[in-house]
C-alpha cells in the first residue's frame, strides 16, 4: 500500500480537516464532522481511509495530550470505518446519503457503549459501574447520534462527490 505524493497529501490535508472541524465545534458538546469525514473517505477510498483517520487520532492526541481519553480512540473511529467497509459499494443514488446519514448517526449514539470497555479497565469498574457509566452519558451520545445523523445525511453526499471528482481529475 504504497502512497504517492498526491495521495500523502490529500489524506493530511482529510487527517487536519477531521482535527479543525473537532476542535472549532468544541462549544458544541459531542457535535463535530469527524464521523462525516471519516464515511466520506471510507466511500471513496476505502481501506486507504485508515490513513486520514489515524492522522486523525494521532493529531488528537499531540494537541489534547495521550491519556486514557485517548486510547479508545485507535478503536472507536475504525468501527466507524468497518461499518462503511461493509456497506455495498454502490448504494442507490436515493438512498446512499440515508445509508451513511445511519451509519454515521448510529455510530455517534453508540460512542458511550464503543468508549466504555476502555472506562471499565482503566477505572476498574464493574459491571453495574459500566452500565450507569453508558446510561450516564446517554443524553450526550443521543446529541453525538442526532448531530451525526443530520451532517452525515447533508454533508456527506457532497463531501464524496467533491473527492471522486477529484480522483477523476487526478488520473
Amino acid at each position: 500500500m504504497k502512497l504517492t505524493v498526491r495521495q500523502t497529501a490529500v489524506f493530511a490535508m482529510l487527517g487536519a480537516l477531521m482535527l479543525i472541524s473537532k476542535k472549532v465545534m468544541e462549544f458544541l458538546p459531542n457535535v463535530h464532522l469527524v464521523g462525516v469525514f471519516i464515511v466520506a473517505a471510507t466511500v471513496v477510498y476505502r481501506v486507504h481511509a485508515l490513513y486520514p483517520l489515524y492522522l486523525y487520532v494521532l493529531l488528537d492526541g499531540l494537541l489534547a495530550g495521550f491519556s486514557t481519553w485517548w486510547i479508545p480512540y485507535l478503536y472507536i473511529w475504525t468501527v466507524l470505518w468497518g461499518a462503511v467497509m461493509l456497506l455495498p459499494r454502490r448504494l442507490p443514488p436515493r438512498l446512499a446519503p440515508f445509508v451513511w446519514g445511519a451509519v454515521c448517526g448510529l455510530h455517534g449514539l453508540l460512542f458511550g457503549v464503543l468508549y466504555a470497555p476502555a472506562q471499565a479497565l482503566f477505572f476498574d469498574l464493574s459491571f453495574e459501574g459500566t452500565l450507569t457509566w453508558i446510561a450516564a452519558g446517554l443524553p450526550f451520545d443521543a446529541i453525538h447520534g442526532a448531530s451525526n445523523l443530520a451532517a452525515g445525511t447533508l454533508l456527506i453526499p457532497p463531501l464524496v462527490a467533491v473527492m471522486r471528482r477529484a480522483e477523476k481529475t487526478a488520473e
